[in-house]
């Protein structure tokens, strides 16, 4: 077998729990709370979301496992490999690259968002076309190009620089939310009268409160980056439970504080039926004037950049670690030779999301939502690993380290494979408060239809690889895979 690629141990625990943090928060907190109120008003778009954030903190349950078990880079990629093989691992890895991917390119068109908002002028130039109802500006398209060429040059640079950056852009962010929710909250004219009602109107808080647990998969996405830079924790991979929690009840009160802000600045209803750019920041500006865009422009700002970096960061790991597994081209698990950073998994994924922006922001858009889909089956894949290598008491047939007695945990394993079932059934059983719509489940199809033509033109080159050479690539061991499907076969 040919050796191993592996990456450096550069990142420190802070850096890894900002990843987390900013990859969750990204644009979302400051451009989606009017279309949250929408959907189900102050109330019910606060609850959903810190109910999804609890759901989501029972999947941490097995990432936190998993990751201190198998420190390696690939994530669900790699956990899909232990439990069920080489086919779910790509399904996993496929369904991932690409939603890490448009995640990454709706960060940057959503920094050309803001300034459009706030440079008119500027930002409206080079009329191009209409793609899906909404225009394309060569001027908007410059600027999410120069942002994605910023970060991957920031990551080709190395864990270290990217690391440091990102726990710096999310303290920052922080502080610019923290201060807008104070400077609201002390206005005269603000109360929660302004967020009355606390659902919209002819709607049933149920299903309102369901239609927004049902987006936490893509709210809270960027907990799940942590187990794609595992393999370069300069620290105990136990601690990676901890941090994910940690970043997950974050992200819920950070949502909540902007939640609140905007609702209590302006009476909801009024805000969410206006046509504005960017509903957020013209209610910010309207009761803080300048001062108060000028805050949430920064908090936007470092909310854009976190999640930019911190999906550069794991969707270059993912591809670095499907190469090294030999999916796909071994051209993308070379490592640079000055900053050992696999460069050609960066500049792959940013040129990818170069190209996003010249479809429009409303085709990006339904693409994004379909790509929860692919999030959730990712939660599936850990969920169901971890629940396997739980076992309720002691048994000979399992006595492998990875094997770890633990019926609670197990429970709560087996909780999160329901909840991510019941995650996957609200996006794409009809009738559902959060069923895709049409362009959402077209761009679906042609993905999943890549993905099979993908597969079987690869096909014949991954039976040639052994089970135990498969295993060693993914997981730096020979015998996981080969022990675990043993014993799955002695049950």
């Amino acid at each position: 077998m040919e050796k191993r690629t592996t990456l450096k141990k550069s990142l420190k625990p802070h850096w890894v729990w900002a990843v987390a943090l900013g990859s969750s928060i990204g644009w979302g907190a400051f451009v989606q709370p009017t279309d949250w109120m929408s959907t189900a008003g102050p109330l019910g778009a606060s609850l959903g979301l810190a109910i999804g954030g609890l759901l989501m903190m029972l999947i941490a349950v097995s990432y936190g496992f998993l990751i201190r078990s198998f420190p390696v880079s690939g994530g669900e990629f790699a956990y899909a490999f232990i439990s069920l093989g080489k086919t779910h691992a790509f399904i996993s890895g496929w369904f991932l690259t690409l939603g890490y991917i448009c995640i990454v390119a709706l960060n940057a068109s959503a920094l050309a968002l803001m300034m459009r908002f706030v440079f008119p002028s500027l930002l409206e130039n080079l009329y191009m076309y209409e793609v899906a109802g909404g225009d394309v500006y060569g001027v908007e398209i410059m600027v999410a190009t120069v942002a994605l060429a910023i970060f991957g040059y920031l990551n080709v640079r190395g864990g270290v620089f990217s690391g440091k950056a990102q726990f710096i852009f999310c303290v920052i962010m922080i502080i610019g939310i923290v201060l807008i929710s104070v400077l609201v909250g002390a206005q005269p004219s603000t109360g929660l009268e302004n967020a009355s009602p606390s659902f919209p109107s002819g709607t049933n808080a149920g299903a309102a409160i369901v239609s927004i647990i049902a987006i936490s998969p893509w709210a809270f996405v960027g907990f799940d980056n942590v187990p794609q830079a595992a393999e370069e924790f300069n620290f105990s991979s136990k601690k990676a439970f901890g941090l994910i929690i940690f970043a997950i009840a974050a992200a819920v009160i950070l949502y909540g504080m902007m939640i609140f802000s905007v609702a209590i600045s302006t009476p909801w209803q009024n805000l969410t039926a206006a046509d504005n750019v960017w509903e957020t920041g013209f209610a910010i500006k309207e009761l803080l004037g300048n001062v108060g865009l000028l805050i949430v422009m920064v908090a936007l700002t470092m909310g854009i950049i976190t999640g930019l970096n911190g999906f550069i960061i794991s969707t270059s790991r993912l591809l670095f670690a499907m190469s090294r597994a030999k999916f796909i081209p071994k051209a993308f698990s070379k490592l640079h030779k000055k900053y050992e950073t696999p460069y050609i998994s960066i500049i792959f994924t940013v040129l990818i999301a170069m190209i996003a922006p010249w479809f429009g922001r409303n085709v990006l858009g339904w693409v994004v939502d379909m790509s929860s889909v692919g999030v959730t089956i990712a939660y599936f894949y850990t969920c169901y690993t971890a629940f396997s290598l739980f076992k309720w008491r002691k048994d000979q047939q399992y006595n492998k380290g990875y094997y770890v007695i633990s019926p609670m945990r197990k429970a709560l394993a087996g909780l999160g494979v329901i909840v991510s079932v019941i995650f996957l059934g609200l996006l794409i059983v009809p009738g559902s408060p959060a069923y895709l719509e049409v362009q959402s489940r077209i761009a679906l199809v042609i993905w999943i239809v890549m993905g099979i033509i993908f597969y079987l033109v690869k096909r014949k080159d991954y039976k040639k690889v052994s089970d135990k050479e498969m295993s060693y690539l993914i997981l730096g061991k020979e015998d996981i895979f080969t022990e675990t499907k043993t014993n799955r076969k002695k049950l």
